[in-house]
């Protein structure tokens, strides 16, 4: 593993026991407590992986987050967001922005370090074909994590590529919210019942005309065309 972890959290109790728990499971992680100490480091170094809080004392994690996913360089970078605030609101708003996922403090640091395993696992494990033209102009390298609409690149977050991946996987099937849920996250997949349809709103949006291609089949999930 290795990978670097970047921990964006004023409560540095919190931030130093996150940072414990990833390197004890084989990851690099570094602590930050505010946004502009963030962003300086992120002109010089990408992390593979951010976890950000909302409530920070110069910046909102909201800001940052959309900050970092309207500049190409950093879009895929994957995050996760927490927060003190559990409604289901502030959720949705972290998603709808490009968020990966969404934990409520107080949490178990073991919980948060298997949600960074699967995220980054999504990332890098390449399950299915390496690249798929979809019809509709859209084409997909999943080895290089890359993705364009009648030839102009477009940028999908880690969740948006892989919900793409697997219904390519099985084009034509129809997916549930919970089957796809279970297979994207497992025994970690936050319980948000719009979840997917969040990720799904997201992509259809990237994609534009071509997002039609993916179907919403009433009461009972998606599939790709």
């Amino acid at each position: 593993m290795n990978e670097l972890i970047a921990v964006v959290d004023d409560e540095e109790d919190i931030a130093e026991l996150i940072a414990v728990n990833l390197k004890k499971n084989g990851y690099t992680a570094k602590t930050f407590v505010d946004g502009k100490t963030f962003f300086k480091f992120l002109k010089t170094t990408i992390p593979d992986l951010i976890v950000l809080d909302l409530m920070l004392p110069d910046m909102n994690g909201f800001d940052i987050c959309k900050q970092i996913k309207r500049e190409s360089k950093y879009e895929s970078i994957p995050v996760i967001m927490l927060s003190a605030k559990g409604e289901e609101t502030d959720k949705l708003i972290g998603l709808e922005i490009g968020a990966d996922d969404y934990m409520t403090k107080p949490f178990s640091p073991r919980e948060l370090v298997a949600r960074v395993k699967v995220i980054l696992k999504r990332k890098s494990v390449q399950a299915h074909p390496l690249s798929a033209d979809l019809g509709g102009g859209i084409r997909v390298n999943f080895e290089q994590f890359t993705a364009s609409v009648n030839g102009k690149s477009i940028i999908l977050t880690t969740t948006e590529m892989k919900i793409l991946e697997l219904l390519n996987a099985k084009r034509g099937t129809v997916f549930s919210r919970d089957k796809i849920l279970d297979q994207l996250w497992g025994d970690d997949k936050i319980v948000l019942d719009r979840t997917i349809d969040v990720h799904i709103k997201n992509l259809r949006e990237k994609l534009g005309p071509a997002g039609k291609s993916i179907k919403n089949i009433r009461g009972i999930g998606y599939k790709l065309d």
